[in-house]
């Protein structure tokens, strides 16, 4: 989860390398480090802290290659010692690396009984030891690291500099992102695409089981496996530069909150044609075959997995289509029960999820057809899948995950209506006028944003609570999930999302005047029971902020705060109901001072496991 960037060309490597690390902190933020070289050596700054206070303590220098590292612990807490570059015994070599290497505390007890020194607790530590030993037979080369990284387990996105060979950068890619960027002004490398698009457009995006080299008039890739050459394939990435600035919002979240509207409309035009036709033209699966589904399993992870709950909802209500929901850190380490008429389908923002990725190559050894649903083009879930709907939400920076929910729905929710209509469970009138309702949604929610005022009241008046339950039923149980999660997420208030029936078998027992509850209770086939639910909080004296369709009388008279929202059918409440709770939760994180975009101990893509 880690941020890697780098540059070789003809210009000053440095300012490169903060902004590129700087584009790259929701990947992690705790501490951070570059590595250049220049006429006088090898020049290492790092820091505990964020990329701006490194910043502050690197000196500017002509140095026109070099390797920078925002960091996101797993091995070793924070600290000076355990931040990136690592450097071998003679300070030659300095690497820095993405992933988690399963092995190091064999590899570094080996290490040290050959003589090597080791400053700091990480794993990444043996990786220029173990190349200190091959750079000595086959020089500074992909052949060297190739041999170095034949007794590594794990992952790793990395990248090497030698002082001995000032004319290139070695990189390794073993289930970690890793990108090449070319243009002009020389060669980039990253860990996401939205670091470079200020820079190009044009990327390689390197494959697990590949090493290479950049140099100043190109680069090579490898296999690791047998050292022979790799074609390089070139993508053009279609995000604009501006999608990854703040623009006029004072943090990622809020402009990505306020964005859906925009991404939703965007992403109906791109599925749906002038004739009501949904087609998915990456799915690589005919309507006959979609027609024939009989089961499918959706895995994913955090805010990916509430969407796929509400997809569960939808697809078994209207395809018909019994639906499984796992999480894909328990699917692939228990034993699951497929057939080979199921679907597995996995669902990632950013398509390097590891857990997922690890669920789709358990389905994948079992011959299950898998499709993926993502946000990032050519993303190692995109390439491993058979067939993948990207949701078109463009770059989203914030590490609470908010456009990207929405934008899944949208997806699923399109393929329900596929599949629904192919299987004759639905007619084509009563599928186009689903489709008329969901296109007004964008519409609706830019309603709600403008009158984000009546979800700021309830933020001030609830922000110094220090626990809080989320309540829905049906469509919106899984919004209360999402909507504690981002409350937990972003502003360190404990909450916790229930079916609402649930709260009696337990939970009720935390509710006092300190314990406010988010109900979630628009007028739908289930408002009578979450009223029921209500009398129950408050007979208890607890506190509840309800999210209501505009012009309900009886909650008025039973809530102690009301959020409205506009009148919609059923399914499509969530898409209205998860909007004031992104809100709710971003007003209380910047009441209680919180970083909004960088929440502690977070990062934005869990590349690890």
């Amino acid at each position: 989860m880690c941020g890697i960037f780098g540059y070789i060309g003809s210009k000053k490597a440095l300012p490169f390398i903060l902004k590129g690390l700087s584009d790259l902190e929701y990947r992690g933020y705790d501490s951070a480090g570059v590595a250049l070289i220049n006429e006088k050596g090898l020049l290492v700054e790092k820091c505990k802290g964020k990329v701006a206070d490194l910043a502050r303590s690197v000196k500017e220098n002509d140095a026109s290659v070099g390797i920078g590292h925002t960091r996101w612990a797993t091995h070793g807490s924070p600290s000076y010692v355990n931040s990136h570059p690592h450097l071998d015994c003679r300070g030659r070599i300095a690497v820095v690396h993405n992933g988690t290497i399963d092995n190091f505390r064999q590899l570094r007890e080996d290490l040290e009984a050959r003589g090597h020194r080791f400053c700091s607790e990480t794993d990444t530590e043996v990786l220029p030891h173990l190349l200190e030993e091959t750079v000595r037979d086959f020089g500074f080369t992909a052949e060297a690291l190739r041999r170095a990284l034949k007794s590594v387990r794990g992952s790793y996105g990395m990248a090497v500099l030698s002082v001995d060979h000032p004319d290139r950068i070695l990189v390794a890619r073993h289930g970690s992102p890793l990108i090449i960027g070319s243009s002009e002004e020389g060669y980039f490398l990253s860990s996401d695409i939205p670091a470079l698009i200020s820079h190009t457009r044009s990327v390689t995006i390197l494959q697990d089981g590949q090493a290479g080299f950049l140099r100043r008039d190109g680069f090579k890739l490898f296999t690791i496996k047998t050292g022979r050459s790799c074609p390089v394939e070139v993508h053009k990435v279609n995000w604009q530069a501006a999608a990854s600035e703040k623009g006029k919002f004072g943090h990622y979240m809020l402009k990505e909150i306020y964005e859906q509207p925009l991404v939703l409309r965007n992403l109906f035009r791109y599925y749906v044609d002038s004739e009501r036709d949904i087609q998915f033209p990456e799915l690589n699966f005919s309507d006959r075959n979609l027609k024939k589904v009989k089961r499918i399993v959706i895995v994913a992870c955090g805010t990916s997995w509430h969407a796929g709950l509400v997809a569960k909802y939808f697809l078994e209500e209207y395809a018909s289509v019994p639906v499984e929901i796992e999480n894909a850190a328990e699917f692939r380490y228990r034993k699951t029960v497929l057939t080979s008429d199921d679907i597995l389908l996995v669902i990632s923002q950013s398509g390097e999820t590891a857990d997922t990725l690890g669920a789709l190559k358990k389905a994948r050894d079992e011959k299950i057809k898998t499709f993926a649903v993502c946000n990032v083009p050519d993303s190692s879930i995109c390439r491993q899948s058979e067939g993948v709907i990207m949701t078109e939400a463009g770059p989203e920076i914030g590490v609470a995950s908010t456009k990207a929910f929405t934008s899944q729905l949208a997806v699923l929710y399109l393929l329900g209506l596929k599949i629904a209509r192919l299987k004759g469970e639905i007619t084509e009138k009563q599928c186009r006028q689903f489709l008329t309702q969901l296109f007004q949604i964008p519409e609706k929610m830019e309603v709600i944003m403008k009158e984000a005022s009546q979800v700021e009241e309830s933020a001030d008046r609830y922000f110094r609570t220090a626990n809080a339950l989320y309540l829905g039923r049906g469509y919106n149980y899984p919004i209360a999930l999402e909507g504690a999660l981002k409350l937990k997420e972003i502003s360190y208030i404990h909450a916790e999302g229930l079916p609402a029936a649930e709260m009696k078998h337990g939970p009720i027992a935390l509710i006092d005047w300190n314990m406010p509850a988010v109900v979630i209770a628009p007028d739908d086939r289930t408002y009578s029971r979450v009223l029921l639910n209500v009398e129950e909080v408050k007979a208890r004296g607890g506190e509840v902020i309800a999210v209501v369709t505009t012009g309900d009388c009886q909650m008025k008279e039973k809530a102690d705060s009301l959020i409205y929202i506009p009148r919609t059918i059923d399914p499509l409440n969530p898409f209205l109901t998860v909007l004031p709770l992104q809100l709710l939760a971003y007003y209380i994180a910047v009441l209680r001072g919180c970083n909004v975009d960088q929440p502690r101990n977070l990062a934005k893509s869990v590349t690890v496991e």
